[in-house]
Order: structure tokens, then sequence, then C-alpha cells
């Protein structure tokens, strides 16, 4: 599901910069196609987690992104003092954070997309507010993403569970204290 979603929103950043900065969307060309592959990648990128849905080990883990647990507090804490003593489960408050962000901001792409997309759907002032709010959101959310990347690729234990599924118990020990069943 994660690798579905990164795909369709790397494809939906990459065509939004091609249709929105002029040097871009002058190499590329072809302006009615990137359209189109941003308009049906953006549709389509909620559906891996709805289709993820059906897997146990996903809700579990969406109930674990969903609760904040009193060392998620220290883990904050200890960020903002650059300690390097940050207890978590299996997600630390940061992933919890970025994860609801993201879910958040999907969701108003596709709305705000909607809109711009099926222009009938609403009147020209409705149109102009979505477009303001969607050309924003998504230069958030391409920063968003860019830290994401970059705080992934300082980690290549957890790139490697991404990857397989599984991590060394004492990278987990030292860095998921707090996740049963390791």
């Amino acid at each position: 599901m994660h690798w579905a979603s990164a795909v369709l929103m790397l494809v939906c950043l990459a065509t939004a910069a091609c249709l929105y900065y002029p040097p871009l969307a002058e190499l590329v060309g072809r302006r009615r196609l990137v359209m189109t592959v941003h308009e049906w990648c953006g549709v389509a990128l909620p559906v891996p987690l709805l289709l993820g849905l059906g897997s146990r080990a996903l809700r579990a883990d969406l109930s674990r992104l969903n609760r904040f647990a009193p060392y998620d507090r220290e883990w904050l804490r200890a960020v903002r003092q650059r300690s390097y003593r940050r207890p978590a489960g299996k997600f630390n408050a940061g992933q919890k954070l970025y994860a609801a962000w993201t879910g958040g901001a999907v969701l108003v792409m596709l709305g705000t997309g909607l809109l711009m997309w099926f222009t009938r759907l609403a009147p020209l002032v409705w149109r102009t507010g979505a477009t303001f709010v969607h050309d924003w959101l998504a230069v958030a959310v391409a920063t968003g993403v860019a830290g994401h990347l970059y705080r992934a690729g300082k980690d290549p234990e957890a790139r490697r569970g991404m990857r397989t599924g599984l991590v060394d118990e004492g990278w987990a020990a030292r860095e998921h204290p707090h996740w049963e069943g390791r």
C-alpha cells in the first residue's frame, strides 16, 4: 500500500510541476496528456489505502497511527530539546503526525481537484478558491514529501523494514522501545 501510494503521489507531484512551472511545461510539452495523468493519479491516490483496509495488519497499523500514547508526548519533547532519547512504539509521534497530515492533505487535494476538474460542480468563486488551496497545499505536500524522503534516506534499517517487513531486533529495541511484539 505504501509503495503504490508513493508512486501515485510522486507522479502527481511531477505532473503538477510540469503543469505549473513553465520551463518544465515547455520541456515536457503534451500538456493535455500531463493533465490527464495528473487527474487520474490524483483520483487513484486513495485507492491503495481503501484496498488495503481488507488487511488486518494495515488496520492494526492505522489504529496505532491514530492513537497518541504518553511516550509520544515525550518523543515530541525530546525532539524540541534535541535529545536522542526518543521513546516510541511501532510508530513515533512524528510518523503519526505526518500520516494524519498526509491523509487530510490527500482528501483536501482530492476535493479541490474534483472542483477544478468538473467545472459545473460549483460556481466560479468556489473553483477559484479551490485552485488557490490546491496550488498552495501542493507546495506544502511537496515539502512534506521531500522531508519524508530525507528522513527515510538517513535510516537504512527503517528502509529495510519497508522493503522486507523485517527489522533488526536491536534497532527496534533502541528506536521503538514501546513496540510490543517486535
